[in-house]
């Protein structure tokens, strides 16, 4: 059972008609109990830190989601800002976010690059998981990125006046930068490559 979370800073209806193309049939989760019986969980992100966890807490949802994905190993995705979440703090707002991985999420240097990141960029794998490492170009919006403390979590790099976080994974647990519902063909790919994990096992 796919669900997918859907809050009010997120754009949960983009990544549900996409997983719904590929032959899925996901559901959103709105609620506490909407998590129950799930194999597959999607935390599709866009706006801030901050408000995907004040939206998470205000549905009720921390307790449910630590005790999926990290007691029951249900397999969870984090997109864009639902990656960022995922590690201990963000410099956006000051925020304290998950801590299911290790580090910090920082801002791009404005005086560098062009905040925010917006359009293609192309990703390297750079470590096998079993959701596949075929590289690609993929769409981000982004003004900050991930820093994760533990090397072993880095699944993928992208290069924006310097190397960053592209994609990261430990376990059950993946995230992407990129917004895997408006990565074309890549995207999607990867996204059905995702929702067919742990079937047959």
């Amino acid at each position: 059972m796919i669900k997918i979370i859907d809050y009010k800073a997120g754009n949960a209806p983009s990544v549900l008609h996409a997983a719904a193309r590929l032959g899925h049939e996901p559901e959103f989760a709105r609620g506490a109990g909407d998590l129950e019986g799930a194999t597959h969980i999607i935390l599709p992100g866009v706006g801030s830190a901050k408000a995907t966890m004040d939206s998470l807490r205000e549905m009720g949802l921390m307790h449910p989601l630590e005790e999926a994905v990290l007691r029951e190993k249900v397999l969870f995705l984090g997109v864009c800002v639902g990656l960022q979440i995922l590690f201990e703090h963000s410099e956006e707002e000051d925020t304290g976010c998950l801590g299911w991985l290790k580090g910090r999420v920082v801002k791009f240097d404005a005086s560098k690059v062009r905040v925010p990141q917006m359009g293609w960029n192309e990703v390297r794998f750079v470590k096998d998981t079993p959701c596949g490492d075929k590289g690609g170009f993929f769409y981000f919006v982004n003004s900050y990125h991930a820093k994760p403390a533990d090397g072993a979590d880095l699944w993928g790099v992208a290069d924006y006046e310097g190397e960053f976080t592209a994609a990261v994974n430990r376990g059950n647990i993946y995230g992407t930068q990129f917004h895997v519902e408006k990565s074309g063909e890549a995207g999607l790919a990867l996204l059905n490559r995702f929702l067919t994990l742990g079937r047959g096992a």
